[in-house]
């Protein structure tokens, strides 16, 4: 026993290395699920805006990587152990031009972030990328689900626009067509084809996407009032469309209170203000020249019902529009779950949808 105890200290300093490279992930395991513990009042196994402790909400768009207005504990671990690096991968050869001001609205200017790809030596078609968040969360800052499309030469416009605790509907959709003409008068200096503009995002972005393809002549503001506001095609993941119609559909949200999302967008409890919702329904404005849409939806989403974007599809294709929704099978909000896809052939289909109305010079343009 004696000898053993003498051999302690010699196996201590080869061991404490091996545990020291284990710790931390361990440590930030117990502590996120102690977090979850905690704050997790309806026990769903994710953290809204609203649960998170006042004192930390300040962190919850970084840590909420997907930008889709939930924290799971698999993005809650992953922050706690990358906080203290650059947690957004930018592709080799990108150029990234942070806080670009586009516009702005009394004292308060409006940033976008520019990446470029590597080969800028003609212009390049642009992807405007619109986050999530239920309209009163997420941010821009890692250019979404749309950075890697830097390399498949595009530029990559990562959005902020005003939330609805800030200001209520138009102000959202009028920030991003103000982007979308920024990046028209900013084409020759940044060498990005103003004929070639697509936009994508998820949830709350989705929706805004959707406003941006179907409105070319609504919500205009002052600014680069010279360029045109239209755009090229609409990459749209589960967008809402008809508020009325949300709680038609089991889900964790009862979107007809006047706290809901979608209330606070308007700045009302949207059974009582028909009118309002009707402003902000991508299907309102729905006309045949509108540009193409691929919407992507997963059928068990409980946050945006699927049903959201049949609507949608319907009456674009009742226009005669070019139009495609793809369901992601047994995929909730955020795709979470899905059997049949997963985030790269997600991303691909996407990517192939916008190379094909975007991008000149390959197969897969459109005349």
């Amino acid at each position: 026993m004696t000898r053993w105890k003498s051999l302690i200290p010699i196996l201590a300093i080869f061991l404490t290395p091996l545990f020291a490279q284990e710790q931390p992930a361990n440590r930030n395991q117990t502590a996120a699920e102690n977090f979850f513990a905690r704050n997790d009042k309806n026990k769903d196994g994710k953290l809204s805006r609203e649960e998170f402790p006042e004192r930390q909400r300040r962190l919850f768009n970084q840590i909420d990587t997907n930008k889709d207005g939930l924290v799971t504990l698999e993005e809650d671990v992953y922050y706690r152990n990358n906080r203290r690096r650059n947690t957004v991968n930018i592709p080799e050869g990108v150029t990234v031009h942070k806080d670009l001001i586009y516009g702005q609205v009394g004292e308060r200017k409006l940033p976008l972030d520019l990446y470029l790809p590597s080969d800028t030596s003609s212009p390049v078609p642009v992807v405007i990328w619109v986050h999530g968040g239920g309209w009163r969360g997420g941010s821009k800052g890692n250019g979404g689900r749309a950075l890697n499309m830097t390399k498949r030469g595009f530029a990559v416009v990562d959005v902020e626009y005003r939330l609805s605790g800030e200001a209520i509907f138009p102000a959202q959709i009028e920030d991003c067509k103000t982007a979308i003409r920024w990046v028209k008068a900013n084409a020759e200096k940044y060498n990005l084809d103003a004929n070639r503009i697509g936009a994508w995002g998820s949830s709350a972005g989705g929706h805004l996407v959707a406003m941006m393809g179907l409105t070319e002549k609504a919500f205009e503001t002052e600014e680069h009032s010279e360029y045109s506001s239209q755009i090229h095609a609409v990459c749209n993941w589960f967008g809402p469309t008809d508020f009325l119609r949300m709680n038609d559909f089991e889900g964790r949200i009862d979107h007809d209170a006047a706290a809901s999302p979608e209330s606070k967008l308007i700045g009302a409890a949207i059974q009582e203000n028909k009118e309002k919702v009707a402003a902000a329904n991508p299907i309102t404005y729905v006309s045949k020249n509108d540009p193409p849409m691929l919407i992507m939806h997963g059928d068990k989403d409980m946050a945006v019902p699927y049903n959201q974007s049949e609507l949608l599809y319907a009456a674009m294709q009742k226009a005669g529009l070019d139009v495609t929704l793809y369901k992601v099978v047994n995929a909730g909000h955020g795709f979470r779950d899905a059997t049949e896809d997963n985030a790269e052939s997600l991303f691909e289909m996407s990517a192939r949808f916008l190379e094909k109305h975007l991008k000149p010079n390959t197969e897969q343009a459109s005349p």
